[in-house]
């Protein structure tokens, strides 16, 4: 070997052990934790490309790490499906529930629209979402959870409310509806495909309308009731489970939040705000699509009369804060002033299309879901969020309200803290959590929430789409 050889080849050989070590080094700060591919229940082209084009670009590495961790978990582990007799079918698990909730599979499976276009079977997927929720709001329009097949387990025997084999819990909670109403419609507006939307779609859609005129409660308190023997109460209802009094006065009640806690006034009114929008997408869909304008103008009407309800009753004036939303309201004239982490929320308003996040009441409103005045905000020093009473405990910070904070902000420094502090509470994991102990995030709640793990992916792919700058 002569002299050029042999510099050349301790060269490369210097350079390979360099870059060896880099590797190692690299993995044992991001080690591989996202599911192996052959044991991944579901994987998408065009969401693989997304990740190989966000690591290319963002120099931040654990960035990269989550991203590739989080976009895909959802479809990494939670879904089912199937496409029997030509139509989709999927069944969407939150992670360590083996349980589809209406609320959590549409929002799961919500970051992966805009992919679709790119990946004809992650559309079908979706379309099978739809599809499931369609025979699942049939079965029980109350319900807001149930099994992959008609299974009676014996986790809620006890409860005392009329459950349906199939149901695997039964919390009245408006957004149930609304997720699914906000799914369907855009799928329509994104593929143009009206497929799911057959005679069975429109007859869930109408049992959607009717339940939420059964409960605005203007001919009496309507078939549904709840309790629960449990040592939590906010799992269960008073008044012999109908819950808390309220004036009709035209908004819907809801007897549980979307973190299915118990309301303490039933006119929950970032659901009613939720409400509004969606009926009004449906009725849309049902012009277009079903040529049924009677049926349209019924879901125009109902929103019509909650928005001017919420005018009227669910906006307070704030010693400090000014005119803002209430979180609860029950028309006699009484409010409950916070704000809670699960979606929707004050907060997430605009992320839902629900208000528009220059809307000087929702600007107040956030003002103050951000501050001590909202009794479920904690602010540590290495972070801060809103919680919410589900937990029980307190100092508890939910990621998702982070993640809601910097999808509805247009504040670049704000956006850049929200991502800063969503960094620091995975602790070492590699994906988010339902909650963390403000200054102590290794202390957290549930390490499988793909919903969590998916909007985080949602937010950093919506970041990099339109302010990459924040993400170096």
């Amino acid at each position: 070997m002569n002299r050029k050889d042999f510099i050349t080849n301790t060269s490369l050989l210097t350079a390979g052990l360099l870059l060896s070590k880099e590797l190692s080094a690299f993995e044992l700060a991001y080690p591989n934790v996202r599911v192996p591919m052959n044991k991944r229940r579901f994987s998408s082209p065009a969401v693989e490309k997304a990740i190989l084009k966000f690591q290319k670009k963002v120099t931040d590495k654990e960035l990269g790490w989550l991203f590739n961790n989080c976009l895909p978990n959802t479809l990494d582990t939670t879904v089912t499906y199937t496409s029997g007799n030509g139509k989709p079918d999927t069944y969407v698990i939150t992670g360590d529930i083996d349980a589809m909730w209406l609320r959590d599979s549409s929002a799961q499976v919500w970051p992966y629209l805009s992919f679709m276009k790119e990946d004809k079977k992650l559309q079908d997927l979706i379309a099978g979402v739809i599809n499931r929720q369609t025979t699942y709001v049939l079965k029980d329009p109350y319900a807001n959870a149930f099994y992959h097949t008609g299974e009676q387990k014996s986790e809620w025997e006890s409860d005392h409310t009329h459950m349906q084999p199939g149901v695997h819990e039964r919390k009245w909670e408006i957004d149930s509806l609304c997720y699914t109403m906000r799914l369907a419609y855009n799928y329509w507006k994104i593929t143009g495909d009206v497929t799911p939307y057959d005679d069975e779609w429109k007859k869930a859609v109408q049992q959607i309308l009717a339940t939420f005129k059964e409960q605005q409660r203007k001919t009496g308190l309507g078939p549904y009731t709840f309790q629960r023997v449990t040592g939590k109460p906010t799992d269960s209802l008073p008044m012999a489970g109908y819950g808390f009094p309220v004036k009709p006065v035209g908004l819907i009640c809801s007897m549980f939040r979307p973190s299915d806690d118990a309301t303490i006034f039933p006119f929950l009114v970032p659901s009613n705000l939720f409400a509004v929008v969606s009926l009004r997408q449906i009725a849309e869909l049902l012009t277009t699509v079903h040529k049924d304008t009677t049926l349209a103008a019924e879901f125009t009407a109902l929103a019509l009369e909650v928005e001017t309800a919420i005018q009227k009753y669910a906006i307070v004036e704030h010693p400090v804060h000014g005119k803002i939303y209430a979180f609860e309201v029950d028309g006699f004239g009484n409010v409950n002033l916070m704000d809670d982490a699960n979606v929707p929320s004050l907060l997430a308003l605009p992320y839902l299309n629900a208000v528009k996040n220059t809307d000087p009441i929702y600007q107040n409103t956030r003002k103050f879901a951000l501050s001590e005045h909202n009794p479920y905000f904690y602010k540590g020093v290495e972070s801060e969020g809103i919680g919410g009473p589900h937990v029980e405990q307190q100092d508890m910070i939910w990621p998702l309200s982070i993640i809601a904070r910097g999808l509805t902000s247009d504040d670049d420094a704000e956006i850049k803290q929200c991502i800063a502090w969503l960094k620091k509470s995975h602790a070492g994991t590699g994906f988010m959590h339902e909650s963390y102990k403000k200054d102590h995030p290794e202390t957290f709640t549930r390490s499988w929430f793909a919903w969590t793990n998916t909007i985080f992916g949602e937010f950093l792919w919506e970041v990099f789409q339109t302010k990459p700058h924040l993400l170096s």
